[in-house]
Parts: C-alpha cells; sequence; structure tokens
C-alpha cells in the first residue's frame, strides 16, 4: 500500500513541499515530467554524492580502492558524476569498458575488471589501456588471459573471485556466493588455482575476490565471506604467495520498504577492524558497491493513462511498462508508488495494481497500492536509481526513457529520450 504522506524510504533527497508536490533536492517532478514527457527518470546528484561519502568516511585511514559497479546505473552523467567525486570503476564488459575511458579521458588505472565471459578481445583491450586488476572467474579465464596477455606484451595483474559459500540472505537470482551460482572459483580449488596462476607467464597475482550478492541487508554474510577469504590469504602465504589486496565485493542493499541495511561506514568499521584483528590491517582493502550508491537517488516518473476497475481488483494503467522497469516482473520487487502531487485530504482513494501497457500479465510495477489518481496524473516510482534504465528494452517496440540528473534546482538532461525511428535504424529490410 502507498500514501502521499508516508514516509519516503531511503531517500534523504526527496520531500514534499508545503503544497504537497513532491521534490527531488529543489526540483518539482511533477514539473519535470511534463517538460520532458514521461516515462522519465530523475537521478539526485546530491543523494549520490552523499552515498559515496559514507562509504569513503568508513575507508578513511584505511588502503583501499573503492570502485563504483557500472551495472547499476551505466549513465555517462552519473559515471561523471562519480568520477569527479574520486571513485573507481568496476565493469563486467567492453562496453562498460569504453563508458568509463569516455569519462575518464581514457584513465583506466582505478578500473577493476569482473565478470565470468570474458572474451579474448576484452582482455586484449583492457591490457592495452592499463586496468588496476581482472578478477578471475575461472581456471579456463585463467589460461586464457595469460595466453593473450603474452601474446601482447602486457603482464595482466590478476585477482581470483573466490566462491566462499555464504549464503547473502537475498534474493536467490541476485544471489552469487553459494556453490550453485555460476561465479567464481570454488573455495576448496583455490590454493591450486593461485599456484598455477603464479607459475603462467603474462600474469602477476596481486590479490584475492569475492563478492556474495546484491541486496544484502545484514553484516553478517560480508564478515563470513571475509573470514573464509582471509583463511586463504593465510595459506597462500605459507605456499609463498603474496596478497596485496582484499577485495570484498559490493552488495549492501539499500530500503526498498522497512529494510534496515547496516549504513556503509558502519559496516566498513567491522570490516576493518577484522582485517586488522586477522593481522592483514596493512592489505588495500578493495570493494565495489553500485546499488548502494545509486539505488535510492533515483525515481522513475510515470503518466497514468486509464484508471480501470475491474470484477475483482482495480487497474491503474501508466504509460511506463516492465520495459522501462523490469525488476517487479523479474524479482516481483516491492518498489514505493506515490503521487507525485498530494491529493486532497477527501480525495477518495483506491486500491489498486499499477500496470502497463505491454502485452504481457507480468506487466506490472506494483500491486495494490492506495492511491487517489485520475488520468493525466503524475506517479513516482520510488528507489528506481539501480537496475532500472539499464536494464530497458524495447519489448513491444517501445522507445527507451529519457534521464535526467538533478542537483539542487537545476538540472541537466544526461539522456535524450529515444525516437521510434532509432529503433529500427540499423535493420536492413528485404530487397
Amino acid at each position: 500500500m502507498s500514501s502521499p504522506n508516508a514516509a519516503l524510504p531511503g531517500a534523504p533527497h526527496l520531500a514534499r513541499d508545503a503544497q504537497g508536490r513532491l521534490m527531488l533536492e529543489g526540483c518539482d517532478l511533477d514539473a519535470l515530467a511534463r517538460q520532458h514527457g514521461t516515462p522519465l527518470y530523475v537521478y539526485s546528484s546530491a543523494s549520490i554524492a552523499g552515498a559515496l561519502a559514507a562509504y569513503q568516511r568508513g575507508l578513511a585511514g584505511q588502503p583501499h580502492l573503492l570502485c563504483y559497479a557500472v551495472k547499476a546505473n551505466s549513465n555517462l552523467g552519473v559515471l561523471r558524476l562519480l568520477a569527479g567525486l574520486g571513485a573507481g570503476f568496476d565493469i563486467v564488459s567492453r562496453g562498460e569498458l569504453e563508458r568509463v575511458l569516455t569519462v575518464t579521458g581514457g584513465d583506466a588505472s582505478r578500473v577493476v575488471f569482473s565478470g565470468v565471459g570474458k572474451t579474448a578481445q576484452d582482455m586484449q583491450r583492457a591490457l592495452e589501456v592499463g586496468v588496476a586488476c581482472f578478477n578471475v572467474e575461472s581456471e579456463a579465464e585463467l589460461e586464457l588471459l595469460a595466453q593473450v596477455a603474452a601474446g601482447c606484451g602486457h603482464v595482466a595483474p590478476v585477482s581470483l573471485r573466490i566462491n566462499p559459500h555464504v549464503d547473502p540472505k537475498t534474493h536467490p537470482y541476485i544471489s552469487t556466493g553459494l556453490k550453485s551460482n555460476k561465479f567464481g572459483i570454488a573455495h576448496d580449488r583455490a590454493l591450486a588455482v593461485y599456484q598455477r596462476a603464479s607459475q603462467l607467464p603474462g600474469l602477476r597475482v596481486v590479490g584475492i575476490d569475492c563478492h556474495i550478492g546484491s541486496q544484502i541487508t545484514q553484516s553478517d554474510p560480508f564478515l563470513e565471506a571475509l573470514d573464509r577469504l582471509l583463511d586463504l590469504v593465510d595459506a597462500l602465504a605459507q605456499a609463498g604467495i603474496a596478497i596485496h589486496h582484499v577485495d570484498i565485493g559490493g552488495g549492501l542493499g539499500i530500503q526498498y520498504a522497512d529494510e534496515t541495511p547496516p549504513a556503509a561506514d558502519a559496516l566498513l568499521r567491522q570490516v576493518i577492524e577484522r582485517l586488522h584483528a586477522r593481522g592483514h590491517g596493512s592489505k588495500s582493502l578493495w570493494l565495489e558497491p553500485g546499488r548502494s550508491l545509486v539505488g535510492n537517488a533515483g525515481v522513475l516518473l510515470t503518466q497514468v493513462q486509464y484508471v480501470k476497475p475491474g470484477e475483482t481488483k482495480n487497474f491503474c494503467i501508466v504509460d511506463a511498462a516492465m520495459n522501462d522497469l523490469l525488476r517487479p516482473a523479474l524479482y516481483e520487487a516491492w518498489m514505493q508508488i506515490t503521487e507525485c502531487v498530494a491529493p486532497p485530504a477527501s480525495a477518495p482513494r483506491q486500491r489498486m495494481d499499477v500496470v502497463g501497457p505491454v502485452c504481457e500479465s507480468g506487466d506490472w510495477l506494483g500491486r495494490e497500492r492506495d492511491l487517489a489518481v485520475q488520468a493525466g496524473d503524475t506517479l513516482a516510482v520510488l528507489s528506481a536509481g539501480a537496475y532500472g534504465m539499464v536494464m530497458a528494452s524495447n519489448y513491444n517496440t517501445r522507445a527507451r526513457a529519457a534521464e535526467v540528473l538533478v542537483k539542487g534546482d537545476g538540472h541537466r538532461v544526461v539522456r535524450r529520450r529515444e525516437q521510434l525511428a532509432d529503433l529500427w535504424a540499423h535493420e536492413l529490410p528485404l530487397e
């Protein structure tokens, strides 16, 4: 259920003004929707900066590399903002690498290359631009990387991504550290694979890595995974293999409803205390947050098209759909939905499913929501800054949304809305 006067989860820069208008920083969201059209993604610069600052506070005094996970939101405006605030970047594709190079002026020295399916061409390009480290996910990848690096006269800095078999207590689709997941090298194989890596020409072992999942709302899974990594670090030292950095990945959750994830700085204090207690306090701590930096910073604006009563439930049909925001259909994710202009207290509220125009019964943004709306009103889907626009598609031949970045009472379009002709510009008709 939702109410225009309900608390707005996890959104310190989202509030209603005295007239009941929903404001992101100093910008009126209903006005932005009417100026730029809908669906429309809007992001808060201040929210992103504040979230990053919490990590930076927690890491103060500890050698570290803090890399933003580009897959969460890869808009160039967002990346440029984070680069200017001192973040490095975690990438999982050649395309993400090129985005980062675009905003850093070609500097890849603070880039970590993760992902299970790197190709030889991906590796060669990353070696040419000098990424900080490859997080290697399999023995076959290790062999290919050594071959590619030796072939082009480079030495690849490597960290093995270890699968520690730790339950992150999150949705199974975004769990990545269990034996049943496709990610990483089994904990029991780690020592042997590190020994192989230390013998291969073209490779230089620099670190150890794990990433156990996303939307994690407890500290214990991070600490358990860290302990399992440090056990391996000790075993590697006995085998004569030095580890210079420990990478705990990302995955810290955000508040969508009533979740209470630990604050980033509080979590990092626990992590660093554990590092020091285990005798590894001098090692560099690397991590790759994504959702926790941008998730609560964004909203998706959508216009109500119809209010449709039904025999068993009512429907609020909007112009955003599962192609714009896949999380509800994919994960049954709950995201708060609220009116951009608060209706009068006397306005009757109806319980409705908020659905889009795509021809799928799975095309819904929210179920069982209490709303007082009519055609033409603007709704905001909150906490939509991560895994929103990056997962958008053109299903049903629908153009993707525009994106706006706000700063104070000003804003800038950071992605123009697609035009329909863009959708078939690369298709070739039969002669």
